[in-house]
C-alpha cells in the first residue's frame, strides 16, 4: 500500500498544528471566534486565495485542512462529514464544490492542501503581520517564483551569450597582459645585456 492510500485510512493532517489554539481578539467571545473562523474557511473554499492577519490565517488553515481531509477520507455519503461541511461552509453551494471539485483535485496529494505565505507589511501603519492563505492548484498566478533553470528561455539564452562574450574579452585581456609582460621582460633583459656589453667594451 503506497503513501497516498495510507493517508486515506489514517486521519492525519499534513501540516504542523500548535498544541494550543491562537487567541483571536473578538468582542463576542468563543462564539464570535467560531463565526469569524467559519467566514474565513468559507472564503478560502470560495476564492481559493485570501489575504488576512497572520494569526487568523494560521488558525484557519488547520480547520480547512481537516475539512478537506475528512471529505477525501469519507466522501459525501458520510453523515458526520456532511454535518461538518454544513457547519464550516456558510454558503451551502460550496459543499458541492468541496466534494466535486476539491476532493478530486486533492485525493492523491501527499503534501498539504493549503499553502501560507507571509505578506508584505505596510509601515508605519501596520500593527499586525499579514499573510496569504491559498488552496494548492488554484487558478491564480503563483506567489513564489519558479527558480528552476531553463536554458531554452529567451532571457537565459541572451544571458548565456553575454556571459560567454564577457569571458572571452576577459581571457583576451589576460592573454594580452601576459604577452606584454613577457615582451617587457625580454626588453629589460636586452637593455641589461647592452649596458653590460657597453661597459665591458669601455
Amino acid at each position: 500500500m503506497n503513501q497516498a492510500d495510507v493517508s486515506k485510512l489514517v486521519s492525519k493532517l499534513k501540516i504542523n498544528i500548535k498544541p494550543r489554539h491562537r487567541n483571536l481578539k473578538n468582542p463576542d467571545g468563543p462564539e464570535g471566534r467560531l463565526d469569524k473562523l467559519r467566514k474565513t474557511v468559507t472564503g478560502l473554499i470560495k476564492y481559493e486565495r485570501i489575504e488576512l492577519n497572520y494569526n487568523r490565517a494560521d488558525e484557519t488553515r488547520g480547520y480547512a485542512e481537516r475539512l478537506i481531509s475528512e471529505a477525501i477520507r469519507y466522501g459525501d455519503r458520510h453523515k458526520p462529514t456532511m454535518e461538518m461541511a454544513d457547519f464550516w461552509l456558510e454558503e451551502k453551494q460550496l459543499i458541492h464544490k468541496l466534494f466535486k471539485v476539491l476532493v478530486p483535485r486533492f485525493e492523491n496529494y501527499t503534501v498539504s492542501y493549503t499553502r501560507m505565505f507571509k505578506a508584505p507589511t505596510s509601515y508605519p501603519d501596520a500593527t499586525m503581520q499579514r499573510a496569504v492563505l491559498e488552496l494548492r492548484g488554484n487558478p491564480f498566478p503563483p506567489l513564489n517564483n519558479d527558480r528552476s533553470h531553463n536554458k531554452n528561455l529567451l532571457h537565459n539564452i541572451l544571458l548565456d551569450a553575454a556571459r560567454k562574450d564577457f569571458r572571452r574579452e576577459q581571457y583576451e585581456k589576460l592573454s594580452q597582459s601576459v604577452i606584454n609582460e613577457q615582451n617587457k621582460q625580454k626588453s629589460d633583459i636586452l637593455k641589461s645585456n647592452d649596458i653590460r656589453n657597453s661597459s665591458s667594451n669601455a
